[in-house]
C-alpha cells in the first residue's frame, strides 16, 4: 500500500506545512513555559512528565493529522477510526495533564471563558455535549457533508476536540478549585462515557450493508481526498484513481466493521487507563488514612 500511496506525492504524505505548525507549538510550548516564563506570569517550570505528555501529544498529532496516516483515513475508515480514538481521547488527555497549572488558569478564568466552561463541565452536560457530538459526526448524511469541504471538515473536527477537552476536564483538571468530583463519582462518570459512545461504535460494526459513501462512491471519495491531496496533483491522477478499494485488500463493509472494532478498543483501553488511576489515587488516599482510637479504649 504504502508504494500505491506514492503517486499522491511529498504534500499530501506529509503535510509540511501542518509539521511547521505542530513545531511551532513546540516551540511555543519550551519558550512559555521555560527560559521566558515569568514574562507571561508563571514561575513553576514543568516537571519533566509534563514535558514528555505535551512533547507526546504534539508528536502524536502530527502522526494522525499530518502523517501518511491522515491520507488513509480518507480511502478507509479503519483509519479514519484509529486517528479518532487518538485526535479525541488520548490527545487531550496528554495536554491537560502536560500543560502546567498557571497556564490552564490563565485560560480557564478568562472573562468570557469561565462562565460557559463552568457551565458545560458540569458532569451530565459535558458527557452528553461530546457523545452526542461524536454520535451525529458519524451518522452517515453528516459525516459525508464534512467531506464535501476543508471548512465544514475543520469547523466540526474542531467543534468535536474542543468537546473532548471539556469531557475530560471534570476528572483531570490540574486546578485544586475545579477538582470537586469525588473519586466513586469519577469512576461514574467514566463508565457513563463509555456506554454513551457505545451506539455510535455498535452502528457501525453491526451494520449490513457500507454506510458512508465518502468510502464507497467514486465522485464521494475523490471530493474528500481534495481535502489532504493537493487540486493540481487530483487533477493529474483522476485517469488512474477508481476509487478507495485500489488502496486497500479488504471490502467497504469489512473495513466499516473494522473500524468501528478498532474505536472501541482503543477506547475501552484509554477509559481502562484513566479508570485504573484514579482508583489507584483513591485506595492510596484511604490507606493513609488513620483510624480513630475508639472512644472505649481511651481509658485505658
Amino acid at each position: 500500500m504504502w508504494l500505491e500511496l506514492q503517486i499522491f506525492g511529498f504534500r499530501a504524505l506529509w503535510s509540511p506545512y501542518f509539521f511547521l505548525f505542530v513545531l511551532g507549538l513546540a516551540i511555543a510550548y519550551f519558550v512559555i513555559t521555560g527560559p521566558y516564563r515569568e514574562r507571561f506570569g508563571g514561575h513553576d517550570k514543568p516537571t519533566r512528565k509534563q514535558q514528555v505528555f505535551v512533547y507526546t501529544a504534539l508528536a502524536l498529532l502530527y502522526i494522525v493529522k499530518g502523517s501518511p496516516i491522515d491520507l488513509l483515513t480518507h480511502i478507509m475508515l479503519s483509519a479514519h477510526m484509529a486517528q479518532m480514538a487518538i485526535y479525541y481521547l488520548v490527545f487531550p488527555i496528554l495536554l491537560i495533564k502536560g500543560i502546567p497549572a498557571w497556564i490552564w488558569r490563565k485560560v480557564v478564568y478568562l472573562p468570557v471563558v469561565r462562565p460557559v466552561l463552568n457551565l458545560l463541565t458540569k458532569p451530565i452536560i459535558s458527557l452528553l455535549l461530546f457523545n452526542t457530538l461524536f454520535s451525529v459526526y458519524h451518522m452517515p448524511i453528516v459525516f459525508d457533508f464534512a467531506k464535501t469541504s476543508q471548512i465544514a471538515h475543520t469547523t466540526i473536527s474542531l467543534t468535536i476536540l474542543v468537546a473532548a477537552f471539556i469531557v475530560w476536564w471534570p476528572i483531570l483538571s490540574p486546578l485544586k478549585e475545579a477538582k470537586s468530583l469525588r473519586p466513586l463519582v469519577k469512576i461514574g462518570y467514566i463508565f457513563a462515557n463509555s456506554v454513551l459512545i457505545t451506539p455510535a461504535c455498535v452502528l457501525i460494526i453491526f451494520a449490513d450493508h457500507t454506510l458512508f459513501d465518502t468510502y464507497t462512491q467514486g465522485g464521494a471519495w475523490i471530493q474528500a481526498m481534495q481535502l489532504c491531496v493537493p487540486g493540481d496533483v487530483i487533477q493529474g491522477l483522476s485517469g488512474q484513481l477508481s476509487g478507495p478499494q485500489m488502496f486497500s485488500d479488504m471490502s467497504p463493509l469489512e473495513d466499516q466493521q473494522l473500524g468501528g472494532i478498532i474505536m472501541k478498543i482503543m477506547q475501552e483501553i484509554t477509559y481502562g487507563v484513566i479508570l485504573a488511576r484514579i482508583f489507584y489515587g483513591w485506595f492510596n488516599a484511604e490507606s493513609l488514612k488513620v483510624d480513630p482510637i475508639p472512644a472505649e479504649t481511651q481509658n485505658y
